[in-house]
């Protein structure tokens, strides 16, 4: 009797991404952007010390908050557990794509929102947008975004694009945001909750460094009409009050830096940087966005208030505890992101793997969980899937990518990790993520 042997399929999705690869290096051409975490990283952080203000990039995209023991436990809760894989399993057919929130994508990955990446490159979004884009995975657009959401969004075009809302402490731009996000077909509201102040980075504070004082990162306010009026408001009562009122100037020395800071926010604000430089407008876009970005009175109540005022699912960002997670099923919510801001905000807070666990021992095996914060590679996906995620977000990596080679380098990183989780998953014994369960955990 013979056996029904299945043909082995040799140009999966790893394998290809290998041949690639390898191919090239029959001529000795090497990956520009290096396949290793450890070596991503390094290579990113070499590329921006080499640039202008590189060293402030570097600080706000790898530094966390206080002592960094939030960032050590992410990637600790990773380590500690280790896969063990299967054998004898027939993986030459395998299927990596999964649907959340309705949505078919072709692997778990998302494309984190990472605010203020227009340090690393000036069209920063539009760059990770058109990578994300080519390969199908969902972009979560930042509010502290470098392009505004509609030049992102036709960069995409037809791909899947999220949008994180960072609550504002004045509600109409809140629904402003909310009403653009439906504009340009947003797949999700991805609240994030976590940052209702900034924590304490000493990464940043020791440069004295925060990207939106030189007007870095608020491209969604300088793009929105009820911004634009508040702004237009702060201008019109400081004119009036004259410039003797103004103590935020007053609070600024003036030096050579100082003036430089200025020429920064008048590149960075929309127009030309010569009308800037003399227009109130410029500066008080930054301070008034300073003064309303965040909210630390956000509250379950104010969450009520989503249903009646957005048609898109919704997804909050930041919880860590369980009790948490079941008040928001409770309330309604489509989804919950497991995460704690790439450790940026909280020092000492437990690690998003661990939080994952204990969430999804809570609210049982239905609910939708996504897991951000601590994901370096394919084995990371992997691991986050066996536990009970629903899917990934890819952050710091590919802002990595971004700073070596653009958008090349964007799309480098996502089709090394595409390749690793695909890799992975077979050497695992798993076809799917059907047969990807604690079981495959030490």
């Amino acid at each position: 009797m013979t056996a029904d042997f299945v043909t082995p399929i040799t140009d999966t999705l790893g394998r290809a991404r290998q041949n690639i690869i390898y191919r090239s290096g029959v001529s000795g051409i090497t990956p520009a952007v290096p396949t290793g975490a450890e070596k991503l990283e390094a290579a990113a952080r070499r590329a921006l010390l080499r640039r202008p203000g590189g060293k402030k990039a570097w600080a706000y995209v790898y530094g966390g908050a206080g002592s960094g023991q939030t960032m050590a436990a992410n990637r600790e809760a990773f380590d500690r557990r280790r896969l063990v894989p299967r054998m004898l399993r027939n993986t030459s057919r395998r299927d990596i794509s999964t649907t959340v929130l309705g949505q078919t994508l072709p692997a778990p990955v998302l494309v984190a929102p990472i605010g203020a990446a227009g340090l690393i490159r000036r069209d920063a979004d539009v760059m990770v947008g058109r990578a994300a884009a080519r390969r199908g995975l969902p972009y979560i657009f930042s509010s502290q975004g470098s392009s505004p959401m509609e030049a992102t969004a036709a960069a995409m075009q037809d791909s899947p694009r999220w949008f994180q809302l960072y609550w504002s402490s004045d509600e109409q731009l809140v629904d402003s945001f909310i009403a653009r996000a439906e504009a340009i077909d947003a797949g999700a509201l991805v609240v994030t909750l976590d940052t209702t102040t900034l924590g304490w980075r000493p990464w940043d504070l020791d440069l004295g460094s925060l990207p939106f004082t030189r007007g870095v990162g608020i491209a969604q306010y300088t793009s929105d009409p009820r911004f634009r009026q508040l702004v237009a408001e702060r201008v019109e009562r400081e004119a009036a009050a004259g410039a003797a009122a103004d103590t935020d100037a007053d609070a600024v020395k003036v030096t050579p830096q100082a003036a430089l800071t200025l020429l920064e926010m008048a590149r960075n604000h929309p127009g030309s940087t010569r009308g800037n430089l003399r227009a109130p407008e410029t500066r008080a876009a930054v301070q008034t966005f300073l003064d309303t970005f965040s909210n630390p009175a956000l509250s379950w109540d104010h969450l009520a208030t989503l249903r009646d005022r957005t048609r898109l699912p919704i997804v909050l960002k930041g919880v860590l505890h369980p009790d948490d997670a079941r008040q928001a099923f409770d309330a309604g919510v489509d989804a919950v992101m497991v995460s704690n801001h790439g450790g940026r905000q909280v020092d000492g807070s437990i690690g998003t793997l661990d939080a994952l666990v204990r969430i999804r021992e809570a609210v049982g095996p239905e609910p939708t969980l996504l897991l951000d914060s601590g994901i370096r590679n394919g084995t990371d996906v992997v691991k986050a899937m066996a536990c009970g995620a629903n899917a990934v977000t890819i952050g710091r990596p590919h802002v990595y990518g971004l700073a070596i080679a653009g958008e090349h380098g964007v799309g480098e990183v996502l089709d090394n990790l595409l390749a690793e989780i695909d890799l992975t998953m077979s050497l695992s014994g798993a076809s799917s993520w059907d047969e990807v369960d604690a079981s495959l955990l030490a």
